[in-house]
C-alpha cells in the first residue's frame, strides 16, 4: 500500500485538525478546520490574536492529529503529524475557494474580504505516522519529509 496515497485519502475526508502548541503557558491544543496540498502542506484560517496562532509566531514546532475513525469498534484510522508551521501573507483564494467550499460556504470572489481580520498559517510537516488499524493493525507507518 502507498503510504502517502493513505495519508492524502485521510486528509481528503477528513474535516478538523487537533494542533499542539507551546508558549510560556505550556501546552495548548486546537482543533481547527483544514485544508491540505499535495505535497501534505496543510493549512488553516485563524485569528491571529488568538493563543494557538500568537505561540506558533514564538515556537513554530507544533505537532497535531487528524482522525478518520470515531465509532465504536471502528478500525483506527488517522495521521499524527510534527512540523513547523508559520503565518502566511495575502488572501490565498486558492487556499479559501478550498476553506469555504469545505465549510459548505459559497465559492468567494476575488473581491470578497475572504480574511475578514483572520490570517492564513501552514504547517509543513517533517514526519509523519499513519494510523491504519484495518490494514497494519497497531504498527504505525511512517513518512519523513
Amino acid at each position: 500500500m502507498d503510504i502517502k496515497a493513505k495519508i492524502l485519502e485521510i486528509l481528503s475526508r477528513g474535516h478538523l485538525m487537533s494542533l499542539a502548541t507551546q508558549d510560556e503557558g505550556g501546552l495548548w491544543v486546537a482543533d481547527l478546520v483544514y485544508v491540505y496540498d499535495e505535497d501534505l502542506n496543510i493549512y488553516w484560517m485563524s485569528d491571529p490574536d488568538v493563543r494557538h496562532s500568537k505561540a506558533l509566531i514564538e515556537n513554530s514546532q507544533v505537532g497535531g492529529t487528524i482522525t478518520i475513525s470515531n465509532k465504536s469498534k471502528e478500525p483506527n484510522l488517522g495521521i499524527q503529524f510534527s512540523g513547523k508551521a508559520e503565518k502566511i501573507d495575502g488572501a490565498r483564494y486558492d487556499l479559501a475557494i478550498k476553506h469555504l467550499t469545505k465549510r459548505g460556504y459559497p465559492e468567494p470572489k476575488e473581491t470578497d474580504d475572504v480574511l475578514q481580520g483572520d490570517s492564513w498559517y501552514v504547517l509543513r510537516p517533517t514526519k509523519i505516522d499513519l494510523v491504519d488499524e484495518e490494514n497494519y493493525g497497531y504498527d504505525k507507518k511512517s513518512i519523513d519529509l
